[in-house]
This record gives C-alpha cells, structure tokens and sequence, in this order.
C-alpha cells in the first residue's frame, strides 16, 4: 500500500469498476476511485462487527493533508465507540428548519387569517439564513441575532417574523422536532412599536375626494378603482374585504354586504346612501368580483393608485387602513358611542375599538373648558352673566 500524496492522486485513473487505494501510514484511510473517473477521500472502519466506509470528501476540494488529518480524528471517534457513518445517517433524517417551515405553513398558518404574512415573512427571513440549520440546533443567539438584523431595516416587520417563529417552534416542541421548553424565541425583546392611527380632518377630507375626482376625470384609474377607493372611506371596511368583494355579499335591498370571511370570520357591513350609490351605479361585468382585476380573474389592484391619490392630496404618509381610523373618528366626533363604532368595524374585542377612546373625551373637554373660562372671569370681577348679584339666602318676592 503506498502513501497517498497529491501525485499519487492525480496519477489515479478509473477503471471497469470502482476501487479503493488504502494508505500506507494511517489503517483505513484510502481514496476511492469510481469509474466515472471522480475521486473521493474516505475512510474504512468497523463498528458493531460490521465494515463501514465514510466520505470524507471529493478529492478536487480536499488536499492528501486535509483528508488525513480529518481521516485521524474520525477514526480516533472510532476507537472511542462511535460510529461517523451512522451519526451522519442520523443528521440527515434529522428535521431542518426549512422541513419545520414546510409543515408550519401547510398544517398551520394555512388555518390564519394572516398565513399569507407567516409565509412572506418566513420565506424571505428565516429561510435564507437558517433554512438548512438543524431544527434542534437552533439557539436562542441565532433568533436574537437574526431579529436584530431585521430590525435595523424594519423594527415591525422583525416583530411579525419573531412572533411567527416563537410559534413554529412551540408547535416543533408539540411534533417531536425539539426538547420540550426550548423555543430559541423565548425572552428576545421586541422593538417598540408605536402605534400609527392617523385620523383625517374634514379639511384632509374635501382634499382628498377633490383629487379622486381629479384623477378619475383625467383617465389616471378607471372608475372601479376610484369606487373602491370612496368605499373604503364610506365603510370604514379593510381594503381586502372591499378588493376580494363578491356581488353574492352585496345586498343593496337592505343596504348592507355580508361577507362570506374576513379577518374575524362571516361579517355584515352597513352601507349608507352614498355607498349604496357607489355600488349600484357599477357596471355589473360578468364576474364574480365587484371589483375584477384587468383579466378578470383576480381582483383590482388599489395600492398603487392610493399613493398617487394621497400625493396629489398632500397627505403623504397616509396609510389606506388609515381611512378605517378616519371612519371611527368621524362616528366618534360625531357623537356615536365605542359600542356602536366596533360593531360597525366588525371589531370581536372591545379592546381594539378601546383606542378610539380619547376621541370622545372632546366633549367632555370643551364642556370643562367653559366652565374653567366661567369661573375664571367671575372670579377676575368679569362674569360673563348679567344676572344681579345675590347676597345670603333667597328672598321670596
């Protein structure tokens, strides 16, 4: 048996069937040359009375050294009772956190009302970077680390992707993919998000619909988009439950749409006069969609035109969900109580119509102010009232 060096290597030419070279120095240790004519380094052991061979690597990437010296220390693990080839079986079988992805996505996000934002996040976040990783091996160090980096771009967007792995990894505990109470997510700290409600003045309001009617008439949207637009400001209604809207939901009898799902389930949106005038003015296409896509299979796309819209307006920064808020402000400042206003939103919890809550302070507020500014005067020897002054107790007349 001769030594392998990187000429003895080189010199080795395939033949009818595959072969192996042993090496002289190191027992066990040889190159493996197929008939395709590639090489492999690897080694020959026996383990549980039974011959084993293990790869260690093609011969154009490892040099004779390299080989030998990672030949030397599996072969040590050998002498110590373990098996490499069998190790190796074993991580291959074990689950990677694109196999957890996988099984997340179709056996749980597909039941969410927000598994479309799971799979965006996670195949453009976590896949690239921790895609082939061990679901077992991931660390606590790995999440924070990726969180952190997410966040330097976009804080929010960091959070939704933490949430969603915190939860893919309790469920990897519940299928045997990892220890139990060992989510890598636990005690990272989200980034401080701040609430974004903006709630648009009636000002704000007469700008906005005068640059609808300024980019219907000047050809920039066609009329659907426009209508979908002045829906969604006169329902308070989120732009998914206006884009994918049937004309089955639409009811203009009693004035009303009844979605068949949406974030919160089955779901019944009261329309006033001038939404009801916006849909039964609509040239009813034969589709299934109020408002169809241009080829008629998928529904209209509205963001792009609400950005230029909301330039035109000079309300840069306005979001479209903003308008949701602008219809509960409107209702509140309007004298419509919280009860009613998340029932008219559609909200299953009284806390998420809670935030609105400052809003009806106004009057409560101004009604202070005036008593504030009457006492004030009075008490400046300026009361506000010409009524006579009146000394000690009432006297009848």
């Amino acid at each position: 048996m001769p030594r392998l060096t990187q000429k003895l290597v080189d010199s080795l030419r395939a033949d009818e069937r595959d072969r192996i070279i042993f090496d002289e120095t190191i027992p066990g240790f040889g190159v493996r040359v197929f008939r395709s004519g590639r090489k492999s380094y690897m080694i020959q052991y026996r383990s549980k009375k039974r011959t084993r061979r293990f790869t260690l690597g093609n011969c154009n990437v490892l040099t004779p050294l390299a080989a030998r010296k990672k030949a030397q220390s599996l072969l040590a693990d050998v002498c110590d009772g373990k098996d490499p080839a069998q190790a190796r079986l074993e991580g291959f079988a074990a689950p990677t956190v694109a196999d957890l992805v996988e099984r997340y996505l179709n056996v749980h996000a597909a039941k969410k009302k927000s598994g479309d934002e799971d799979r965006r996040n996670l195949e453009k976040d976590v896949l690239p970077v921790l895609g082939r990783h061990l679901v077992e091996a991931v660390t606590c160090r790995d999440m924070d680390k990726l969180h952190a980096a997410i966040g330097e771009r976009a804080p929010i967007t960091a959070n939704r992707v933490l949430a969603a792995a915190s939860t893919m990894f309790g469920l990897a505990e519940r299928w045997g993919m990892r220890a139990e109470n060992s989510n890598p997510c636990r005690r990272i700290r989200r980034f401080r998000e701040n609430h974004r409600e903006r709630f648009l003045s009636e000002h704000e309001l007469a700008r906005l619909g005068s640059a609808i009617r300024e980019f219907e008439s000047e050809g920039h949207a066609g009329a659907g988009v426009c209508a979908a637009l002045r829906l969604l400001i006169l329902t308070g209604a989120r732009k998914g439950e206006i884009r994918n809207l049937e004309w089955s939901e639409v009811d203009l009898k009693v004035a009303v749409l009844r979605l068949h799902d949406s974030k919160t389930g089955p779901k019944v949106i009261r329309l006033g006069a001038a939404a009801v005038e916006i849909l039964a003015g609509l040239e009813r296409k034969h589709t299934v969609m109020v408002f169809p896509g241009t080829n008629g299979t998928k529904p209209i796309e509205i963001s792009d035109a609400w950005r230029r819209v909301r330039a035109r307006a000079g309300l840069a920064g306005v979001r479209l969900h903003d308008l949701r808020h602008c219809f509960a402000s409107v209702g509140i400042n309007g004298g419509v109580n919280l009860e009613v206003i998340g029932a008219l939103l559609g909200h299953t919890r009284s806390e998420t119509t809670r935030r609105y809550a400052h809003l009806s302070d106004d009057p409560i507020r101004e009604a202070s102010e005036r008593i504030d500014g009457t006492i004030a005067a009075a008490l400046a020897g300026n009361p506000l009232t010409n009524e006579p002054e009146r000394v000690g107790t009432k006297t009848t007349p």
